[in-house]
Parts: structure tokens; C-alpha cells; sequence
């Protein structure tokens, strides 16, 4: 029998910590390395926004942290969760962890809602499997609190997924990922395709996670808007990195790396008099550009940029940004400060 070693958890350490993080998918082209070197810590109940175009490599984070990743897949790095590194952990403990200690709430409800499962049938698979010792009265009394704080009533416990729009199966699937009380959830898209006024409740229910569960939270989203609402940081990402991350207000009222100042002069609001959008398209994560990623698309690209991976540093206001914008200067070579003259870009390129 094994018996595994942990670190002791300090009260003021991260539940979550990530280093170097790497996700990479096995194809007949090469290895796609969608995620590629990521690190974030996340505090006890603080709620952290991912952000950034299709395909840069969200959800494939989130999936990898919970160990969700289809045959084919690997990842590596490392991930303290509670002074335990879950990455290489065996993979009987890590399902013990999922659910009870790691939860995901998953994007699209229907299509991870058993059509032929009654709601109360799905609280009571995940809470038996977990916590098999509770009764069925204990179990029952379990899911209808947590439904409560959804805005669900107690008669709609016997109902089925399909009865339900689109806004209430999503908040079943709050509800499901919070019933084990888990101390780390992923939301994954948890707004996807809902109309303005069921995403504002589904908003306000993730800003209450905090107050209710003490719950961490990994928001990912496409939607800048519902970060500056719901999380305290922000981590913007391309191309399978994090290319800065900080306070939201930090981030959001004074961007530092091009990307997120493009990004968020890309979101539509009341003031919004043109549509403005970045040119071209996120490179191929088979074979990335040299450099920095961004390079190709980059209205500030400088000689360096093509030539040498930036270095992430310590961001203007706190956190972090890898920019060779923001240096260090004694690390780019004479004339890497010049103007990267940038190759015109087809329709093609932009589709």
C-alpha cells in the first residue's frame, strides 16, 4: 500500500497553484500544444476570469487542471492543490478528488444532463457516490438547499433536464457542481447562448459563491463584461499562454500588453460608435510563430518580437505580463527596438 506524503496547507496559501503548466493533443500533423506553459495561483475564495479568443486554449486549461482530458491527450507541469500536486497523481485518487473537492461546471447543460434522469436522480448519483454514508432524507434535504440558492423550487425536484430552459439547466449545473461543496470549480462558458437578463442572475449567483461556499473560482469566458463583474483577476490568454494577468481594474483600465488593449477595444458597449476587430487569425498550435505569438497580428510589433520569446515579468500595478514592451530592456538585443515591419494579410488570413 502507498501511502502518499503531503505539504502542510498554510491558511494564506493559494487552494490552487499552477507552474508551467502544458497540454498538448496528438494529431496526424504534430503535437497541437494548446495550453503551453501556464501559471496562476488562486486564493480561497477569490474568482479568477480566463479570458481570450476561440481556441486559445481555455477550456483545455480547465479540462486539464481536472484531469477531464480525452485518450490521446497529455499534459504536464504541476498543480498544488492543498499541498497536494494532483498532475501526477494516481488516477484513482484524482476521481476521488473530482466532485467532492475539484468541480467543473460544464458548458451547454443538455448536452451533460441525462435526458432520462429526473433532477433528483442526478443529485442523488453524485452525492451517494461521494458521500455514501448520508441518508436518503440527508441527501434530498442536501440538494434542495442548494437548489434554493439557485432560485429553484423545491417542485421542480422531480422534474426532467428537458422541462427546464436553458437559464435553469444552466443553474442545475451550478447547482450539481456545488452540492459536494467543492473548494476549486471551473466554470467553463457558464453563459454561453443565454439571453442578457438570465446571464445577469447567472452573474449574480457566481458572485455569490463566495459568500455562501468560500468557493474558488476559475471563470472562463469570452465575455469581458461578465469578468469585470464577477472576478477580482483577470488572466488573458493567447495562443496557449497567459500573456498578462492582474487586478481586474488594473488590467482593464491600463493594459500593458497589446493583445488585451485590442481585445478589449474589440467589446461592444453603449458607447460604441464603430466596430473595431484584430486582424488575422490565432496562429496554427502546431507549428506557433517564432517568438512571441502575437507577433504577426501585433500593431506594436518590434524586430525582437519575431526572433525571441518574451520574458514574463512583474506588470505595472501587480501581476504579471510578457511583452517585450515592458522588457527588460537589457535583455533585447541592439535594434530589436525597431519597428517589425508586418506581411499584409489576406481575406484568407483574417477568416
Amino acid at each position: 500500500m502507498s501511502v502518499e506524503i503531503t505539504e502542510p496547507v498554510d491558511p494564506g496559501e493559494p487552494v490552487i497553484s499552477a507552474r508551467d503548466v502544458r497540454v498538448w493533443y496528438g494529431t496526424t500533423r504534430g503535437a497541437i500544444r494548446a495550453v503551453d506553459g501556464v501559471s496562476f495561483d488562486l486564493a480561497p475564495g477569490e474568482t479568477l476570469g480566463l479570458v481570450g479568443e476561440s481556441g486559445c486554449g481555455k477550456s483545455t486549461l480547465g479540462r486539464g487542471l481536472m484531469g477531464l482530458l480525452p485518450q490521446g491527450a497529455k499534459r504536464d507541469g504541476e498543480v498544488w492543490f492543498k499541498g497536494r500536486e494532483i498532475l501526477g497523481m494516481r488516477t484513482k485518487d484524482a476521481y476521488r478528488m473530482r466532485g467532492h473537492e475539484l468541480g467543473m461546471i460544464f458548458q451547454e447543460p443538455l448536452t451533460r444532463l441525462n435526458p432520462l434522469m429526473r433532477v433528483s436522480q442526478h443529485f442523488e448519483e453524485s452525492i451517494k457516490q461521494h458521500q455514501p454514508g448520508l441518508s436518503k432524507d440527508e441527501v434530498r434535504a442536501r440538494a434542495l438547499e442548494v437548489l434554493r440558492l439557485m432560485g429553484i423550487p423545491p417542485t421542480r425536484y422531480r422534474s426532467y433536464p428537458h422541462e427546464f430552459s436553458g437559464g435553469m439547466r444552466q443553474r442545475l449545473m451550478i447547482a450539481l457542481a456545488l452540492v459536494l461543496r467543492p473548494a476549486f470549480v471551473v466554470a467553463d462558458e457558464p453563459t454561453t447562448a443565454l439571453d442578457v437578463l438570465v446571464e445577469a442572475q447567472i452573474v449574480q449567483i457566481l458572485n455569490d459563491l463566495r459568500r455562501n461556499f468560500h468557493t474558488s473560482l476559475l471563470l472562463i469566458t469570452h465575455n469581458v463584461g461578465i469578468v469585470a463583474e464577477a472576478c477580482d483577476r483577470v488572466a488573458v490568454m493567447y495562443a496557449g499562454r497567459i500573456v498578462e494577468q492582474g487586478r481586474v481594474v488594473d488590467v482593464f483600465e491600463n493594459p500593458q500588453h497589446p493583445y488585451t488593449r485590442e481585445l478589449l477595444r474589440s467589446t461592444i458597449s453603449l458607447r460604441t460608435t464603430g466596430l473595431n476587430y484584430i486582424p488575422g487569425a490565432p496562429p496554427d498550435l502546431v507549428d506557433p510563430p517564432d517568438g512571441c505569438r502575437f507577433h504577426p497580428r501585433c500593431p506594436d510589433a518590434m524586430a525582437v518580437c519575431a526572433t525571441k520569446n518574451p520574458i514574463n515579468i512583474e506588470r505595472h500595478g501587480g501581476g504579471r505580463v510578457e511583452c517585450w514592451l515592458n522588457g527588460p530592456q537589457d535583455q533585447i538585443p541592439d535594434g530589436g527596438t525597431q519597428p517589425l515591419k508586418q506581411e499584409e494579410l489576406s481575406v484568407a488570413d483574417e477568416a
